[in-house]
């Protein structure tokens, strides 16, 4: 059973820009979240375009588990990632659709973290520290809006 629910909401105009708190994302199918870096064209990776880099989701459990396993502290607002969950194990979604709101998602791969992400926050040891649970990358499907407090609900 999915019973995860949206926690927190991020978007960034270019790659390197501070990410900004939202109560809502505004998915367009196909191209990403309306003002963010990847659908904008801006992010550090655009480009290189894949479907997989539309939207992100992180666990906020896997960024409180930090401080217990490595000693190292990632905001929210500081992982680079636009969804903030709790409740639901992402990793078990790969490959599957899922539901925000009224946006489905194509759940693509793991979002593993980089080296970029490491340096810009200046925490050694962050990019092993999240490995296999920096959260996941998904393709949007729809047209919609994700808000905050929405369930995240497996479709297929």
């Amino acid at each position: 059973m999915i019973n995860g629910r949206v926690i927190s909401l991020f978007t960034a105009p270019n790659g390197a820009d501070k990410m900004i708190s939202a109560d809502h994302l505004s998915c367009v199918a196909g191209k990403g979240i309306e003002g963010d870096r990847y659908a904008l064209g801006t992010g550090t990776y655009s480009k290189k375009p894949e479907p997989g880099r539309q939207l992100t989701i992180i666990e906020i459990e896997e960024l409180e588990a930090l401080k217990d396993s490595a000693d190292i502290s990632c905001l929210p607002e500081q992982c680079r990632r636009n969804v903030i969950s709790e409740g639901i194990r992402l990793n078990d979604l790969v490959g599957k659709i899922i539901s925000i709101g009224t946006v489905e998602l194509r759940v693509h791969r793991l979002c593993q973290p980089c080296g970029y992400l490491e340096g810009k926050l200046n925490k050694p040891g962050l990019k092993n520290a999240l490995w296999n649970k920096g959260g996941v990358r998904c393709e949007i499907l729809n047209n919609g809006k994700i808000m905050l407090m929405n369930n995240i609900n497996l479709v297929k």
